[in-house]
């Protein structure tokens, strides 16, 4: 806290100290006069053009087998993947990622096979989840990455603890947490800065505002500069990027990490992007934003945007371009065809990980459970069936 004193009234405005955005990048893949790229050699940069690549056709993939009746739920992260892929690439694989529901691109980016994505959105035995979560509620103890929690900003307190742990034990490691502009309206958001900023917890705050919370736009969230000045009113170091500038993105990231895994300190990175897709395949956007408006963003596509400076850097052509998005495309549709011939989990699956031993009152509710499937078998999935009369497992 500051020890300056005046002797004459004056109120401050928020706005009297706009943080600026960080933008490298321009949308023809050239940069900016003035501009630096940070450090990104050709192996890292692929990878992260491979994972946006795989992200956008599974998006588009799935919401397409949605509304087949083939998935029950789906979330997007197009227009999104270079805050959440770029991000990502600038971690390291032993710090812990918690996510809110939109990153997968950081799942796939740190290993997540295509048959792990598909396994656990139709929720069979080969889910790590065990069928226990909707689609797109992913997690995975072998590479870091939290398992999504459906109830908003849950995860922001959660990954200042986790850091806090971390810093305890000594860990040259920090959490990356996502959550988007609307999740920073919830209490969860203020306890978890708080905590983090008092207790100089290595977290590493990145909130991707896309300007809508599901329908409502972000001038009808908060009256103040955005949730960047957030974070300068906890007393964090804090920056803004360009959300749909990989550079930035990726720039702004090496910095926040090596702040929090050397200084033992939070940073928030504020993305400036844009959805655009719908919210889920349960909403329509037509119904609150303009075609206009959805074009405008467009122009600046991210993953456009990286082709075309991989593209001058030579690093990438318009053939592999061709080749990988329909590779990617069969590679989905063949899995997802596979995965679907699958068998469910289970019933057991229901009261396994919830205590080292199911206790008696768990194993009191499954056999309740089966009675009843038993008594009304046409009332349930055929599988459900199956699996009382022990003719599957």
């Amino acid at each position: 806290m500051s020890d300056k004193i005046t002797h004459k009234l004056r109120l401050l405005s928020g706005f009297e100290m706009a943080i600026p955005t960080l933008s490298l990048l321009k949308a023809d893949g050239s940069l900016y006069e003035g501009a630096k790229a940070p450090k990104l050699d050709k192996t890292t940069a692929l990878r992260i053009y491979d994972t946006m690549q795989f992200i956008r056709v599974l998006d588009e993939r799935m919401v397409a087998a949605q509304r087949q009746g083939r998935l029950s739920f789906y979330m997007t992260c197009t227009g999104e993947e270079a805050a959440v892929i770029g991000s990502a690439a600038a971690f390291e694989a032993k710090d812990m990622i918690m996510g809110q529901y939109r990153e997968h691109g950081a799942l796939r980016y740190r290993g997540f096979s295509t048959e792990q994505f598909m396994h656990q959105m139709l929720s069979n035995s080969k889910d790590l989840g065990k069928g226990r979560q909707m689609p797109i509620h992913y997690g995975c103890n072998d590479l870091n990455y939290m398992t999504i929690s459906s109830p908003l900003a849950t995860q922001i307190p959660q990954a200042a603890g986790y850091a806090y742990a971390q810093k305890l034990e000594g860990e040259k490691a920090c959490t990356l947490v996502y959550f988007g502009e609307g999740a920073a309206s919830e209490g969860d958001f203020h306890a978890g800065m708080n905590m983090a900023a008092v207790l100089k917890c290595p977290t590493v705050f990145f909130c991707r505002n896309n300007g809508y919370a599901i329908s409502t736009p972000a001038d009808e969230q908060y009256a103040g500069d955005g949730i960047a000045a957030r974070g300068v009113g906890y007393g964090m170091k804090t920056i803004r990027v360009d959300g749909n500038d990989i550079l930035a993105v990726y720039a702004g990231c090496v910095e926040a990490r090596k702040i929090a895994v050397d200084n033992n300190e939070p940073v928030l990175v504020e993305a400036m992007s844009y959805r655009l897709g719908a919210h889920s395949t349960s909403d329509d956007p037509a119904g609150y934003r303009s075609r206009d408006e959805e074009d405008k963003w467009r122009a600046v596509d991210p993953v456009l945007r990286m082709k075309n400076w991989l593209i001058a850097k030579k690093w990438w052509t318009e053939a592999q371009e061709k080749a990988g998005l329909e590779n990617y495309r069969k590679e989905v549709l063949d899995c997802l065809k596979a995965t679907e011939k699958v068998a469910p989990p289970g019933l057991d699956d229901l009261i396994t990980d919830v205590y080292d031993t199911p206790d008696a009152n768990l194993k009191g509710q499954l056999a309740a459970l089966r009675e009843h499937i038993a008594k009304y078998p046409e009332k349930y999935p055929k599988t459900a069936a199956q699996v009382i009369e022990g003719t599957e497992h």
